[in-house]
């Protein structure tokens, strides 16, 4: 399975659903109001870009999956949580109704798909069927609610989950039989990562409880999925705790407190780990960077411990955890301040200043700057085989630039742009039709290494951009003409549609990924640097060149 594909479509469907239903939101009620009692948001937002990531996950899990018992009890549940999700964002039922909707969406994963714990750490003794199955009944519920509950700051849950998801996609690659975990858990990240453009601080759009809910069940139904049958041999039992990380202690520490105070447990406070840093005077950027950093460090134990000794897993748990509350408890009854303390003033002032020289957006438009045009030269020479008809075309419009570069033909700017995308696809096609003779595995690594940067620099490029505010929910006929590549291709992406050599799939993948960061730099072109038009000049003077045939290349890199 092509899984840069995988992430692709889920990223495409994600990123085009949420506009719409941003518009919606105020029609069906789905706007989170600001509350002091316990939110940290002054103005209604909607909540309604959980729509977003489950259609962007469910659709190609649909799509690529066989539709086997374990596949529909996770739609099942999915979908389940949507609709309780989406009611309670419209007039808040209460959590007896929710915990009544995860419930549902729960037991087909147990009675009908037989997925649940069969065994445990610390102990060799096979407990009955039916506490296994209500152990997990439990434990699923409760994942369910700590994602959340977290679900409180701008990216938090969004990003703990993401974190989560990406180190049980790892450990699955590397684990036999763990195919279908990385497929459910690459397409949640690709729903996720298209959600995270507009939910990063400050947002826009919150993920709701439909989304929220599912997040949870994702991590949990994942969890139990590479804990269980032959991928479960190689993993040690107690590595959910690292893999969940934060959000299973946060909410029993929330739960206790709220006992110990003798309130409803059920109800909402102001006392989860993020509202305590914001008390102690820490930013909402900070506080989000302070628990991304706690919780990456238990997930990246997770990674490395996957297979160590129960014990040592649980009591690294306990003592990292234990520790970062024994310091959150000494700062509150201290009345400790983060300015106080060099370190915090160091990560503070840091902050600030990769905000204010907008130092992630200005990197991530240099990296494509430099990476796209020395991308489209480097393919058009590596390409063994340029057809002539390619190379006539290629040379008429390498003439056309040619003449508006020297401002002797002043052509529209849209001619230009144009130009420049049948370049894009040129380079594209061809490489993709000749990709049977460079397949040599490292060159497969650099590629997939060199496409997962690319989307890097486009997401933070575009979610750091000063003017994103005005532009953020414009869904343009482009978006709509990848989406619908994406889309069409999806449809293939079982058995992949291929003409010759030529992977219909790979060809659509990859060349939505080029055109998007193409279009991010016509747009945003500073006048003193246009490396994009010289590089297709070259590369349209490289194709036609060959199509000729006046110089032959023989780059080859077969396995």
């Amino acid at each position: 399975m092509n899984y840069l594909f995988l992430i692709a479509a889920a990223t495409m469907i994600s990123l085009a659903v949420i506009p719409i239903m941003v518009r919606l939101a105020p029609r069906l009620g789905m706007m989170d109001l600001p509350d002091q009692d316990r939110k940290v948001h002054s103005n209604p937002i909607p909540r309604v870009g959980g729509w977003g990531i489950i259609i962007g996950a469910l659709i190609p899990v649909v799509t690529l999956t066989e539709m086997d018992q374990t596949v529909l009890c996770y739609l099942f549940g999915s979908l389940t949580l949507l609709a309780f999700g989406a009611m309670d964002d419209k007039r808040e039922m209460g959590h007896y109704t929710k915990f009544i909707g995860q419930i549902i969406a729960v037991i087909p994963m147990i009675f009908f798909a037989d997925l649940y714990v069969t065994s445990f750490p610390f102990t060799d003794y096979q407990f009955p069927n039916w506490l296994c199955q209500a152990f997990t009944m439990v434990a699923m519920i409760g994942v369910i609610n700590a994602i959340n509950h977290s679900d409180g700051l701008d990216g938090l849950a969004g990003g703990e989950v993401l974190i989560s998801l990406g180190a049980i996609a790892l450990i699955s690659w590397f684990t036999p039989g763990g195919e279908l975990t990385i497929t459910l858990a690459l397409a949640a990240i690709g729903g996720l990562v298209g959600f995270l453009r507009y939910n990063t601080h400050p947002a826009m759009v919150f993920m709701g409880d439909g989304g929220s809910q599912f997040l949870g069940f994702t991590i949990g139904f994942l969890a139990v999925l590479i804990t269980t049958g032959e991928a479960g041999e190689h993993i040690s039992k107690s590595v959910v705790l690292l893999l969940l990380g934060l959000p299973v202690v946060d909410i029993l520490i929330v739960l206790k407190k709220r006992a110990m105070s003798g309130s409803n447990i059920f109800r909402a406070t102001r006392n989860h780990m993020h509202h305590r840093l914001l008390e102690i005077g820490f930013a909402h950027k900070e506080s989000v960077v302070v628990i991304y950093s706690i919780h990456s460090f238990l997930v990246c134990c997770g990674i490395w411990l996957v297979a160590a000794n129960d014990w040592l897993i649980t009591a690294l748990y306990l003592i990292v955890c234990g520790a970062t509350y024994y310091l959150l408890n000494l700062a509150e009854r201290g009345n400790w301040r983060p300015g106080k303390t060099r370190l915090f003033s160091i990560l503070s002032t840091s902050l600030a200043t990769i905000e204010k020289h907008q130092i992630l957006m200005h990197g991530s438009r240099l990296f494509l700057e430099i990476a796209i045009p020395g991308f489209l030269i480097a393919l058009s020479i590596w390409i063994n085989d340029v057809p002539r008809d390619f190379g006539i075309v290629a040379a008429i419009l390498a003439a056309l630039l040619a003449l508006q570069s020297f401002s002797i033909y002043p052509f529209q700017v849209n001619t230009r742009r144009v130009i420049i995308y049948i370049t894009v696809v040129f380079v594209i096609y061809l490489s993709t039709i000749d990709r049977i003779t460079w397949l040599n595995p490292w060159a497969i690594g650099l590629e997939m290494i060199f496409y997962a940067m690319v989307c890097v620099a486009i997401f933070l490029a575009i979610r750091f951009s000063p003017g994103r505010r005005k532009e953020e929910f414009k869904v343009t006929s482009f978006d709509y003409l990848l989406l619908f590549l994406i889309i069409g291709a999806l449809l293939f992406a079982k058995n992949p549609l291929l003409f010759g050599t030529f992977n219909v799939n790979v060809f659509v993948v990859v060349l939505a990924i080029i055109l998007y960061a193409s279009e991010l730099l016509l747009v945003e072109r500073r006048e003193r640097r246009d490396f994009l038009g010289g590089a297709a000049l070259i590369t349209l003077l490289v194709i036609a060149v060959r199509g000729f045939d006046l110089i032959e290349f023989n780059i080859g890199l077969q396995p």
